[in-house]
C-alpha cells in the first residue's frame, strides 16, 4: 500500500510544532503510530519498538530518511496533537468508505480510560462516548468528555458529527433526555433509550402501560432461550405503541413505541435473577426487531469495550500527558476498524494484530482493505 489513501484523510491534521524545529514529519509519525498500534503496541516505547524494527518498510514507503525518532518525540507530537480535528478527518474517513442503511442500529455509550488518570495532579480519568455499528462492527465516531454526568452533553455533540439519517440510535438510560430525542429527530434518524428512574414520570407510565402486554399469555415468538457458559438465559420481549403516551409527554419528539425487555438468568450454581428493562422509541417496532435491536445495543459492550480492554489492552495504558489518551484512544479505534476490514483471514483481532506485528505484508493488507471495504458486506 502506498500512503496516499491515508493521505487523503489524515494529511489536514495541523502540526503543533514550530516549523524550524521540526525533524521528523508530523505525517510519518502519526502513519507509524497508527500501524503500530494496529500490530499491538500498548504504549510509546512500543511504538518506537515497532518503528526501529520495520524501518525498512518505512524507508521504502518514503519515511523516516532520518531513522525512527525515540519514544520521548512519539509521545510529544502525538499528544499535542488536537483531538477535535483528528475526529473530524476519522469521522470523515469512516463516512466515505462505509454505506448506511434504512434501519441500521447504532449503538452509543461511554467507556472510562482507566489508565489516564494524572495521580501528579489529580487529572480525572477521560471518558469517551463512542458510536458503533452493531451490524458491521464499526467505530463511527467517539468523543471526550471529563465525566460521566457530561455523557449528556456529549452525546448530541457527538450526534451532531454523524450521518445518523434513517438509522435507530440505541441508547443507556444515561442518554434517556429530550433534548438528544430531538437531535436525533432533527437529524434524520429515530431513537430507541432505555428508561429508568432518572424520567420517573415516563418510567412509572410506561411499566404501567406495558404490564397488561406482560400479563397475557406468552407468544412462544416472543422468547429466546439460550443456554451457554454455565447458565441458562430466557429473554422475552414485549412492545405497544406509545398511544396516549406521545400526548402525555410530548417533549418526547416522535415518541411512537414503548418496549419492555425481560430477562430471566440460572446461573449453574442455582442462582436466578429476573430483570425487566423499559424502552421508548420514535420508531414503529415489533418484537423481533425491538428484541435485535435492544441485543444489538450491548454488542458495544461486547464487540468494542471487552475488545479495547482485553485485545489492545486500553484500560492498562497508563498515558495521560496532555491529548495523548485522547488521541490514542481514537488510534486505537481506527486500527480496530482496519483490522476488522480485513477478512481474508478468519482470526480474532489479537491475532491478527500479531500477524501484522510479524508480516509487513500482511500489515499492508490490513492497510488496504481499511482504506477500501471498511464495512461493506
Amino acid at each position: 500500500m502506498n500512503t496516499d489513501a491515508f493521505t487523503q484523510y489524515f494529511g489536514e491534521i495541523d502540526d503543533p510544532r514550530q516549523p524550524a524545529k521540526i525533524i521528523y514529519p508530523l505525517f510519518d509519525v502519526l502513519f507509524l503510530t497508527i500501524c503500530a498500534v494496529i500490530a499491538g503496541a500498548e504504549g510509546w516505547e512500543d511504538i518506537e519498538d515497532f518503528g526501529s524494527a520495520h524501518l525498512n518498510w518505512f524507508q521504502k514507503k518514503g519515511l523516516f530518511p532520518e531513522g525512527v525518532p525515540v519514544h520521548d518525540t512519539i509521545a510529544r507530537v502525538i499528544s499535542r496533537l488536537d483531538p477535535v480535528q483528528f475526529q473530524q478527518c476519522f469521522i470523515r474517513w469512516v463516512q466515505s468508505i462505509t454505506h448506511r442503511t434504512d434501519g441500521e442500529l447504532i449503538a452509543i455509550d461511554g467507556k472510562v480510560l482507566r489508565g489516564s488518570y494524572d495521580r501528579e495532579n489529580r487529572q480525572s480519568t477521560i471518558h469517551m462516548v463512542s458510536a458503533f455499528s452493531s451490524a458491521n462492527g464499526v467505530v463511527m465516531g467517539q468523543l471526550k468528555t471529563n465525566a460521566k454526568s457530561n455523557e449528556i452533553t456529549a452525546i448530541p455533540a457527538l450526534l451532531k458529527l454523524l450521518d445518523i439519517k434513517g438509522c435507530l440510535i440505541s441508547i443507556d438510560a444515561m442518554g434517556c433526555q429530550t433534548n438528544i430525542a430531538k437531535t436525533i429527530i432533527n437529524q434524520g434518524g429515530d431513537y430507541l433509550l432505555a428508561v429508568k428512574g432518572n424520567q420517573e414520570l415516563l418510567f412509572k407510565a410506561v411499566r404501567t402501560t406495558l404490564s397488561a402486554s406482560i400479563a397475557v399469555s406468552t407468544n412462544p415468538d416472543k422468547i429466546n432461550i439460550e443456554q451457554g457458559h454455565g447458565r441458562t438465559e430466557i429473554r422475552e420481549y414485549h412492545v405497544l405503541p406509545a398511544g396516549d403516551l406521545a400526548h402525555q409527554f410530548p417533549d418526547w419528539k416522535g415518541l411512537k413505541t414503548i418496549g419492555v425487555a425481560i430477562g430471566y438468568r440460572r446461573e449453574k450454581s442455582g442462582k436466578s435473577s429476573l430483570e425487566y428493562r423499559y424502552y421508548i422509541s420514535s420508531a414503529e417496532l415489533d418484537s423481533i426487531r425491538f428484541g435485535k435491536a435492544v441485543r444489538g445495543h450491548w454488542g458495544i459492550e461486547n464487540s468494542l469495550h471487552w475488545v479495547l480492554d482485553v485485545s489492545m489492552k486500553e484500560d492498562a495504558c497508563p498515558i495521560y500527558r496532555e491529548n495523548g489518551a485522547e488521541v490514542l484512544a481514537s488510534i486505537r479505534h481506527l486500527a480496530l476498524n482496519m483490522i476488522r476490514s480485513e477478512t481474508s483471514r478468519k482470526a480474532s483481532v489479537r491475532r491478527k494484530q500479531k500477524m501484522a506485528s510479524m508480516s509487513c505484508a500482511y500489515l499492508d493488507k490490513i492497510l488496504v482493505a481499511g482504506f477500501t471495504v471498511l464495512g461493506k458486506k
